[in-house]
């Protein structure tokens, strides 16, 4: 409706109304819930170079549709189909200068959102400024954080009159003393903006602040959606409004049918540096496996000589392995080519670190990784990452977003632990815009205050695409209870609703997965009774067992014919609970059966002088990935001949991978075939070869630099009795490494020793032969070098170990320096490389 005289245009959907008025000297927004005013004022404008569009405009027209469209939730609080209804209007406005811009207004049951565009505009321009301010005067309470890029500052809740004016964080809660409640948040956002967060000034004025202080834009839309929820808490926390007015998936997009939500496990919180260990992976897997979780995660250190046979092994029990990168790594098209390496090895995901910015130009960044991983058929997990806006419906295979203070927090600053009362608002503030990587249920964290039951309800009350949990699998296994809970806990929501609570008391959370329910309560403060009605999960009177704390640690009980649960929960506790109607199996998941994985053969060959080689699968119905710039092509008899690219240098390797989906369209089987293109004739430097296998005491074997420690590429250049040398390995007793000679190599030489940063150490230094020792050493820190020179005529494999001399040697860090490998008779005559060359 538009009133001539004073231009007034109203907009309903459902209960919520938003109101408009636009005046010369301003444009204000007020929202209604059920004929309540819940928001008096929102002043409307943005600011084009440098000229304030919210003031001196005049409305010309108002364009008012309704939306409705059907959309698939893959993961969330909701999976499945849904259809949106919303109203919306445009508003085309006319500026005293003559530009002509809109305020575009969408209105749905869940509240309100608010955009700018210039259709008309010519060329470019700057955005430089976003007028939309919220008058939070009718509000006595809200619930905060400080903003940084990354979202990691502790949330606590504030009286208004006591919050400091400064800049906050997006999702901001603010309640009355109505019990009606605003949250504001952004959406549909992309490489066109920067993102904003809230900046409160006057102690009652809500502005939105974009991280660049300038943006340039081109015609169409020049901000994100401004996302302004209102209404009771349930109301909030059960929304799916910020993802419903992200655009759709692409036409020409799949339907996501790989997107695989779940549970995972994840060493690197128990063990910093377990993810260059591939027997600690191993040990996941099993565990995961007893779980019948969906997921591993290897976090920084892992290598690529044992990736695929860890995603192969994971791949016998339906498990996925995802792995962890930073930003920058991927960061341009040469860099992200990566991507279609690791998915050509059967990984199914990755995690992406550090990205800690909203600028447009990160924003952009985003778009390429998320376009290039929707192709390849990767899930993507985001952490020192922005807070979700909305791509859990444009791009549904985004499972994971970090943005949180989680329990990562309790290995960098052990000694702040996170509170019960920061937990509990997590609920009603983060996770409401989607999905939240805290990394639950560190039951081993120090200086933890909250119980053992709120650390379990963790896992319920918070939600993620992939729930990845934070401690060794030991601390699982060890407890029954847990191990019970945490195996039968669903993978995937059907349904969320807030039963219970408040951001200051406690959060009662209940999700559906088919016919069962899963209640997790955390609570912060005094130990008390928690009640919990149960008519919304429109089971009767269902049967509930029930985990919460106990005089002697967690304890159990069953209650049956219950309408309403009543809890005793410990100070900072909590409890789980498992729901159903009479009837209903409580605890219907089975442990994960292990399958047969496809068989191909020769697991390890060379490639004949045109790069190629033939392998043969014995599944018919297998698939065949090869890397970027391979080329697979099927034969007779299941077999393939496999072209590696003129590129291929010699003694690199390339992987195939053979992949069946008999037991699982969606999880496939893994098995893998290493190709190996021959050693050149004359001189190699060992270190530029691949390693087949290694085992090493801290971290990976380092290539061309010392050991360091548990972290790749954390040594030093390589010092041994005071001489410095460019190549070789860094290894720490004990250690191993395979390298494939083909039976082309002669001579071995190198220099060993203890490297300088391991004073007081000793080793033995072992060079074998296809199993066979050909050389060993003693070696001792301070000692010169020891040269080698070992032949290795018709050895296929190299093996360099290193062992303690006794039982209780400290890890010694070894150098096998300038370590070259003589391929061709005339190259026979090489001397031993020299001390410090």
């Amino acid at each position: 409706m538009v009133n001539q005289l004073a231009p007034t245009c109203v907009l309903s959907a459902g209960l919520v109304t938003a109101t408009v008025d636009v005046g010369e000297s301003r444009i204000l927004l007020r929202i209604e819930r059920d004929s309540v005013t819940i928001v008096e004022r929102v002043w409307l404008g943005i600011s084009v170079g440098g000229v304030d569009l919210g003031t001196g405009s005049t409305l010309v027209r108002a364009v008012e549709r309704t939306i409705v469209e059907d959309w698939v939730a893959h993961s969330g609080k909701s999976r499945g189909a849904h259809t949106l209804v919303h109203r919306e209007l445009d508003l085309e406005l006319r500026h005293e200068t003559g530009r002509e811009w809109v305020v575009r207004l969408r209105v749905s049951a869940d509240g309100v959102a608010v955009r700018y565009a210039i259709p008309g505009l010519e060329g470019v321009s700057q955005l430089t400024a976003d007028g939309t301010t919220v008058d939070l005067a009718s509000f006595d309470r809200a619930w905060v954080l400080d903003y940084q890029t990354w979202y990691e500052t502790p949330r606590v809740g504030v009286d208004l009159v006591a919050l400091p004016d400064g800049d906050y964080g997006f999702p901001f809660l603010a309640g009355n003393p109505g019990g009606d409640h605003l949250l504001v948040s952004e959406s549909g956002i992309d490489g066109r903006y920067s993102g904003a967060h809230p900046k409160v000034t006057g102690g009652d004025m809500l502005e939105f602040v974009a991280a660049d202080g300038s943006v340039e834009i081109a015609r169409g839309d020049v901000t994100p959606w401004r996302v302004f929820l209102v209404g009771p808490l349930e109301a909030i926390v059960e929304s799916l409004f910020v993802d419903e007015l992200a655009p759709p998936v692409h036409d020409d997009a799949d339907e996501f049918t790989w997107v695989r939500p779940g549970r995972a496990a994840w060493s690197w919180w128990s063990d910093f540096y377990s993810g260059a260990q591939l027997e600690q992976q191993k040990r996941f897997v099993d565990a995961a496996a007893k779980l019948s979780w969906e997921h591993l995660l290897i976090d920084c250190g892992w290598e690529e000589t044992w990736v695929p046979e860890i995603v192969a092994y994971a791949s016998r029990f339906g498990i996925q392995v995802h792995l962890w990168t930073v930003w920058h790594d991927l960061d341009g098209p040469e860099k992200l080519a990566k991507l279609a390496l690791w998915r050509s090895w059967g990984v199914a995901g990755i995690k992406v670190d550090f990205m800690e910015s909203e600028s447009k130009d990160r924003y952009r960044w985003y778009d390429s990784v998320l376009q290039e991983t929707a192709r390849l058929g990767l899930m993507v997990n985001f952490h020192g990452s922005v807070i979700p806006r909305g791509w859990a419906r444009t791009w549904p295979h985004v499972v994971g977003y970090e943005a949180i203070r989680g329990s990562e927090y309790y290995v960098f600053y052990n000694d702040t632990p996170l509170t019960a009362e920061h937990n509990v608002i997590q609920p009603f503030t983060r996770n409401v815009v989607g999905a939240m990587d805290y990394t639950p249920v560190a039951f081993s964290a120090p200086l933890r205050t909250t119980s053992d039951a709120h650390e379990l309800a963790l896992s319920v009350a918070f939600e993620c695409g992939i729930t990845h949990f934070a401690d060794d699998v030991s601390r699982y296994l060890e407890r029954p209870l847990v191990a019970t809970f945490l195996a039968q806990l669903a993978p995937t929501w059907d349904e969320t609703l807030l039963v219970a609570g408040t951001p200051d008391t406690e959060a009662v959370v209940a999700r559906r997965s088919g016919d069962r329910w899963f209640i997790g309560c955390i609570a912060a403060g005094a130990a008390r009774m928690v009640t919990v009605p149960l008519q919304r999960l429109g089971l009767g009177n269902p049967t509930a067992w029930i985990v919460t704390d106990g005089p002697e640690g967690l304890e159990e009980r069953t209650v049956d014919g219950a309408a309403t649960l009543e809890v005793q929960v410990a100070a900072d506790g909590g409890f789980v609970a498992i729901v159903a109607a009479a009837g209903v199996d409580l605890f219907a998941s089975t442990p994960t059966r292990q399958r047969t994985v496809p068989t191909v053969s020769p697991e390890l060959a060379e490639l004949d002088a045109n790069l190629e080689a033939t392998i043969t699968v014995t599944d018919s119905e297998a698939r065949v990935r090869v890397a970027p710039g391979w080329t697979a092509t099927p034969e007779s008899d299941g077999r393939w001949r496999i072209r590696a690219p003129r590129t291929l240098a010699a003694g690199q390797l390339g992987i195939v991978t053979v992949e069946t989906t008999d037991a699982d369209p969606v999880v496939p089987t893994v098995a893998h075939v290493r190709l190996l293109a021959p050693l050149a004739a004359g001189v190699s430097r060992a270190s530029s070869l691949p390693m087949l296998a290694f085992v090493n005491e801290s971290g990976p074997v380092e290539r061309d630099q010392s050991n360091g420690g548990g972290n790749p590429d954390d040594g030093q250049p390589m010092r041994i009795a005071g001489n410095s040398f460019d190549d070789g390995f860094g290894v720490s007793t004990p250690s191993t490494f395979d390298l494939h000679l083909g039976g082309r190599a002669v001579r071995f030489t190198a220099l060993v020793g203890i490297d300088d940063e391991t004073p007081g150490t000793r080793c033995i230094a072992v060079v074998s032969g296809d199993g066979i020792e050909l050389f060993s050493a003693p070696v001792a820190a301070g000692d010169e070098p020891l040269p080698l020179d070992v032949d290795v005529a018709d050895v296929d494999i190299l093996t360099l170990s290193t062992r303690e001399v006794g039982g209780n040697d400290h890890p010694a860090h070894v150098d096998w320096a300038s370590a070259r490998l003589v391929a061709n008779p005339a190259a026979s005559e090489l001397d031993t490389p020299d001390a410090g060359h």
